[in-house]
């Protein structure tokens, strides 16, 4: 009689405590998940929440970004204006400095200057002290600082002549530039103060940000329950086949100790069944090995997730230091703002006075050329009265001398005829006759202008007609 396969009893204590071992491990990974899900969803919304946050502060970091572009280019715009007047204001002052002015003109004349001091009468009715100062013109006209000079000759030496710009208070104008320099650097101080915001608000965005945890979960939670599930089913029915199994070869034995023959068929099956044993075995441990693996990756996504929750309150308090700051800022620049108006409309106001200077000068320029031609003309007027005088006093003279000896001739052919009693005045010379200015006044004195001044100051005020035609056009 064959004997029958050897019972499998040796193996059963191992199966059940893979079992059991395999059944805690279950249990306490699902219980892992739950916990798993709860951390996830509650880091899944803070992270969200701050993300929502962040890109609220980066809205705010790029909002005062746009604003502080907006004044630069105000300032900027402002800046070359400024280039534009002072060039222009500097290019007047240098055809100022080439303007000769004769000696005549200024010399034995205390009181008086091109463009003079300040008046106290305009002080009094609050006239510009900058601009007065400057530009005012003299308390006598340019015309009466001429008197008591003329001279004859040819001005042969010219080094040491003024021009313009010497009558000119540089000094005031420096005074002028100077104040818009200062002005202009405190200026830029303003803007200087939110230069840095937009840099610093997206350093602390971006740090923020790389601090957040990945918003998908490094494992599937949902995926090793329904893993865990079905290995636990393929558990229970391997451990099933086992136990039946077990129970056919225990009731083989019995039976073979009492005298009972199996059949080769029989001792086939039970082969079988027992070379498949190892197989079973291989499966339950390789399901209980896939439920420990799951449930240590539950704990440590467990752990990961507890982790993030506790960087992430880091984080919530990092993010509430940022919307303090960003309320600072946007308060900051909101005062920077209302201070680079108020300092701009202050810096337009002195391109107005350096605008205002050019057209005073230019104004000046064109009285002077305009000065020189109406001395010409003044003296060619001059000459003609003149001539006229010596004219008429020559032909007096000669008329005084012919009437003079008619009456002599009359006198000695006649006179000693007459009674000396008639006609008393028959022996009165004529009238001699002189020809002065009226009412005891002094005769005009005008200064001697080189020709080529004259032709300069003709050609300057033509062009500079001409000019004012294309402007008014």
């Amino acid at each position: 009689m064959t004997t029958p396969p050897t019972s499998p009893r040796p193996e059963r204590p191992h199966l059940v405590s893979l079992v059991l071992q395999s059944k805690k491990a279950l249990q306490h990974g699902e219980q892992s998940a739950v916990d798993v899900l709860a951390l996830d969803a509650k880091v899944k919304w803070i992270t969200d929440a701050v993300t929502e946050q962040l890109k609220l502060a980066t809205s705010v970091a790029k909002c005062i970004e746009e604003k502080r572009v907006s004044l630069r280019k105000q300032v900027q715009t402002w800046d070359a204006l400024r280039t534009k007047h002072t060039d222009s204001l500097e290019k007047m002052l240098e055809s100022l400095g080439s303007q000769l002015v004769p000696p005549e003109f200024h010399q034995n004349s205390a009181d008086s200057s091109l463009f003079g001091s300040q008046r106290s009468d305009q002080v009094e009715n609050g006239s510009s002290p900058v601009i007065d100062r400057i530009s005012v013109s003299p308390q006598r006209s340019l015309s009466s600082t001429v008197r008591g000079i003329r001279k004859e000759k040819k001005h042969s030496d010219r080094k040491g002549w003024k021009t313009l710009r010497d009558f000119v208070d540089d000094q005031a104008i420096e005074d002028i530039l100077e104040t818009i320099e200062n002005e202009r650097i405190s200026l830029e101080d303003v803007l200087i103060k939110t230069e840095d915001y937009p840099e610093t608000l997206t350093s602390a965005i971006r740090s923020i940000r790389s601090s957040l945890p990945h918003c998908s979960p490094a494992i599937s939670v949902e995926g090793m329950l329904t893993v865990q599930d079905t290995a636990r089913t393929s558990m229970a029915v391997h451990l099933e086949s086992l136990a039946s199994h077990f129970e056919q070869m225990a009731g083989a034995l019995q039976d073979s100790e009492a005298g009972e023959t199996f059949s080769e068929e029989d001792l086939q099956d039970m082969n079988r069944d027992t070379e498949e044993l190892p197989s079973i075995m291989a499966e339950l441990e390789e399901s209980a090995t896939l439920i420990e693996s799951h449930h240590e990756q539950l704990i440590t996504a467990q752990h990961t997730n507890q982790t993030h929750l506790q960087n992430l309150q880091t984080t919530l308090n990092e993010l509430e230091e940022l919307g303090d700051i960003m309320s600072e800022m946007l308060q900051t620049q909101e005062e920077v703002e209302t201070k680079c108006e108020e300092d701009l409309d202050g810096l337009q106001q002195h391109l107005l006075t350096l605008e205002h200077l050019d057209s005073r000068f230019l104004s000046y320029q064109t009285s002077f050329s305009k000065l020189i031609l109406e001395m010409a003309r003044r003296r060619q007027y001059r000459e003609a009265a003149e001539n006229i005088v010596v004219g008429m006093m020559a032909q007096l003279e000669a008329m005084t001398k012919e009437e003079s000896e008619v009456r002599d001739r009359f006198n000695l052919e006649h006179g000693a005829h007459l009674p000396e009693d008639i006609c008393l005045c028959i022996g009165n010379p004529p009238t001699r006759w002189e020809v002065v200015p009226h009412d005891g006044e002094i005769p005009e004195i005008l200064p001697d202008i080189d020709d080529d001044l004259i032709v300069e100051a003709r050609d300057k005020s033509l062009h500079l007609d001409i000019d004012n035609g294309v402007d008014s056009v």
